[in-house]
């Protein structure tokens, strides 16, 4: 079926959004310029915050966000419909003292991050992004654009090379960036200089690699979209591109507060002052509650009827490897958003959150699939068990089916990027 202009439109937006995006530092800053752009208020965490009846707000910590809309007939147990995601995505990061090289090359030394496909990552542009902590108390994003690459040995000097690739994580993916005296060059000042800052008053530093390359739609009827990040960026885009759009329409009666939430550090398992295991989410929400006139027990009563989208990406079936994948059970790009279940509580879908999720997606006509897992191939988890064993709220994990998951470049369906933003939508203003 032809992807219709607006899908397209839609992807082509998400490409925008993951080039502005190539550090979760960037994310965050990027979905708050949106929202602003949008009518949203930037809150500051260590001010006081307005009364929230009637108000759009959002809020950044290090590399996470949280937006919420409240309408104006909200009370002190009105509940929360929280769509959450995750700023970050597998890769390699900037070690402390990072210019090295050998033989006349300049390299950076990097540190994986996360549970990348190393070998995705050889013979593509890279650039460095992420943000500089500075002498004079200031904090602000470089991005250095395309620098370095991770070139791979040639086959002649690995003729086996084809029988099974191993990267060594410590000596084989050092990339280089430049030609010269390593001891006379210096990478730090090449971060600095691409936030017009001098690099003498860098202090400290949290940077990452991300491939350079815009996203792109092909295929047959335009149904692919590949680009490096759609782990998570792809929800987080649907989620702020959702919230922006029910922003401005009239709420139903007694409608529930939309509350958007991408976190950080979802990748290394969440634990962190940003990540969803940590108190970001639960700090805003009381103050937030505390701004309807909520108290402690008011709150709980609202968390009590209140919902959780986790969104995270989930795996299609793969045409050359069916047997990874459920007999029965597979999702494939373009038929619709994914519901992921699991047994063991790798996600935290429940019966109950079934019904209500394919409610979500009838309201708007959106198509759906059940994600689950090999029994032989165990899963991966997400911010959604987190999300519930912290607060309590009932929890749906959810998501698109992609490709080349955890590749520096993966592969999603274009209707399914828009019907998950669709759907969102439908969630918020359930």
């Amino acid at each position: 079926m032809p992807i219709t202009p607006v899908a397209l439109a839609h992807a082509d937006d998400l490409a925008d959004f993951i080039a502005a995006a190539p550090s979760s530092y960037h994310a965050a800053a990027e979905v708050a310029r949106r929202l602003e752009a949008a009518g949203f208020t930037r809150l500051q965490e260590e001010e006081s915050w307005p009364a929230q009846a009637g108000g759009r707000f959002v809020v950044v910590r290090d590399g996470a966000t949280i937006a919420w809309v409240v309408p104006t007939d909200a009370a002190a147990t009105t509940p929360s419909h929280i769509f959450g995601a995750h700023t970050d995505s597998p890769g390699f990061k900037l070690k402390p003292q990072p210019t090295t090289g050998a033989r006349g090359w300049l390299q950076a030394a990097v540190e994986v991050y996360g549970g990348p496909l190393l070998n995705s990552w050889l013979d593509r542009e890279l650039r460095l992004s992420g943000r500089l902590a500075l002498a004079d108390g200031r904090v602000v994003l470089a991005d250095t654009g395309p620098l370095l690459r991770l070139p791979q040995l040639a086959i002649h000097l690995d003729r086996g090379v084809n029988n099974g690739l191993s990267l060594d994580k410590q000596t084989e993916t050092q990339p280089v960036w430049g030609l010269g005296d390593p001891t006379q060059a210096d990478i730090l000042a090449e971060l600095a200089a691409s936030a017009d800052v001098s690099a003498s008053d860098v202090r400290g530093y949290d940077v990452v690699i991300a491939d350079s390359a815009r996203g792109a739609v092909f295929g047959k009827d335009d149904a692919f979209f590949a680009a490096g990040r759609l782990d998570d960026l792809a929800s987080v885009h649907a989620g702020a591109v959702a919230i922006i759009e029910i922003a401005d329409r009239t709420p139903r009666s007694k409608a529930p507060i939309a509350v958007f939430a991408a976190f950080d550090h979802e990748e290394l398992g969440s634990e962190s002052r940003s990540g969803a295991a940590g108190p970001f989410l639960e700090d805003v929400l009381e103050r937030m509650y505390a701004g309807l006139g909520a108290d402690a027990s008011e709150r709980r009563q609202a968390y009590a009827s209140s919902w959780c989208l986790s969104s995270d990406v989930g795996h299609s079936v793969h045409p050359n490897y069916i047997a990874k994948h459920d007999p029965v059970v597979q999702p494939v790009l373009g038929s619709g958003p994914i519901l992921k279940i699991n047994a063991n509580q790798r996600y935290a879908t429940d019966a109950v959150g079934t019904a209500a999720w394919r409610t979500w997606c009838e309201r708007v006509g959106v198509n759906t699939q059940e994600f689950v897992s090999n029994n032989a191939v165990p899963c991966g988890t997400t911010i959604g068990p987190i999300t519930a064993t912290r607060l309590g709220i009932r929890t749906v994990d959810v998501g698109i089916p992609i490709l080349s998951m955890h590749s520096a470049r993966e592969l999603a369906g274009v209707s399914d990027l828009y019907d998950l933003s669709r759907t969102a939508e439908s969630f918020f203003t359930a």
